[in-house]
Formats: structure tokens, sequence, C-alpha cells
């Protein structure tokens, strides 16, 4: 099965038809590999979902054997939401494809990812019309809350996580995307890892999975 973006795919282990999709997005110069350790773990755990783990469109502007959903390299705040934009097109174009695919809705659809994954993920899942269940997202941060706020169409279920100790993505940006949330009426799920840098910690798969399997099973 093939999709408009080049997929790491992870069919259920019980060798059926999945009854549910979880959509994981990487970080910037990452790749979808990367992001399929992640759901290698959770797929033990949840045998009736397909996992799939799309490379970005771009290659990444610093690591050429990465990708990267938008530029972050010398790029105004402007610019980098317009790009977003982009990637935000072909990440919602994905996700009509799994929902058309495997003859699912979009209630049965988690999207998520780490960093820039994050990024594109929350922006994307706010926005699209046509609500999916959840989102998933691991020390990222709203790209751009004026223009989010103007753009709000659904309200998915979301937890977020952040390691303290992040020098890549500072934990000041949950912050800023709790209070975000709090003031546009959502009631998110959050947790912030003591001495933690930019990374997935144990605990932060295990909440992941916990987070998936109360809301898609």
């Amino acid at each position: 099965m093939s999709y408009s973006l080049n997929t790491t795919i992870l069919n259920p282990l019980s060798n059926e038809k999945p009854k549910n999709a979880v959509i994981l997005c990487h970080g910037y110069g990452g790749d979808g590999k990367d992001i399929s350790l992640l759901a290698s773990y959770w797929r033990t755990y949840l045998p009736e979902t397909i996992f799939v783990c799309p490379d970005a469109p771009e290659r990444c502007a610093v690591s050429p054997t990465g990708y990267q959903w938008f530029d972050l390299m010398d790029q105004t705040k402007e610019q980098i939401l317009i790009k977003s934009l982009v990637a935000e097109i072909k990440l919602n174009t994905l996700i009509d494809e799994v929902m058309e695919k495997n003859s699912l809705n979009g209630d049965k659809i988690i999207i998520g990812g780490f960093s820039q994954g994050c990024m594109i993920s929350l922006q994307t899942g706010l926005k699209r019309k046509n609500k999916i269940n959840s989102i998933v997202g691991y020390s990222g941060k709203i790209i751009d809350t004026n223009h989010l706020r103007q753009n709000i169409n659904s309200r998915p279920n979301v937890i977020l996580m952040h390691g303290d100790k992040d020098e890549i993505v500072p934990v000041n940006f949950l912050l800023e995307a709790k209070e975000f949330f709090k003031q546009n009426n959502y009631k998110i799920e959050s947790k912030i890892f003591k001495n933690c840098e930019h990374r997935i910690p144990t605990e932060g798969s295990s909440l992941g999975l916990e987070f998936i399997k109360k809301n898609l099973y």
C-alpha cells in the first residue's frame, strides 16, 4: 500500500484489517524509520492498529540524509508559517489517504510526533475540519499561536510531553501551549520530565501508549 509521502508502515500484529491508525511524524533531520522505533514498541500493545511513519516532504537543509517538514534555518517567523502551511497540506493528504485506504473514520485516527513532527501535528490536527481522535506531542511547540487561534476547526484530545532540560525546543514552549489551550477552552493532558533533554524518555513512551489505549480502545 503506497501513500503520497514515502512511509514506513507497521501493519497490525493481528494480521487483520486495522481498527484504527496512528500516524507518527519525525523531528527535523530525521525520517520515518527513526520514529517507527516508537511505533514498534507501541505495536506490541496495540495489535489492531496500523502505524504510518512518513518521511517529511523535503530533504533537510542541514542534514541531507534526513528530512524536514519545513525549513527552520535563516527563516523569519512569517516564512516559517508559510512553509509550515505547505507541509500541513501534505500531512492532511496523508491522513485522508490512511482513512480511505483502511476504511477508517476520523475518530479512529491519532497523529503525533517528536519536535518538528509535534509542531506540524498540532497545527494540522486543530485546523482539520474532519476531526481526528487525538494528538500525541513530544518536545514541540505551536508554530504560530495567532494563526492557530484564528483557524481552529476541531477539538481532538491532546497530550503534550517535554523534558525540562531541553535546549533545542525549551520547555517554555510547552507552558506557552498549555496557556494557549486554556485560553481556547481545551482540556489537555501534559507532562514535564525531570532531568530530560530533547528526547522521548521511557516514561514518555509509556504515557503516550496509555493515552492512545484510553482514547482508541
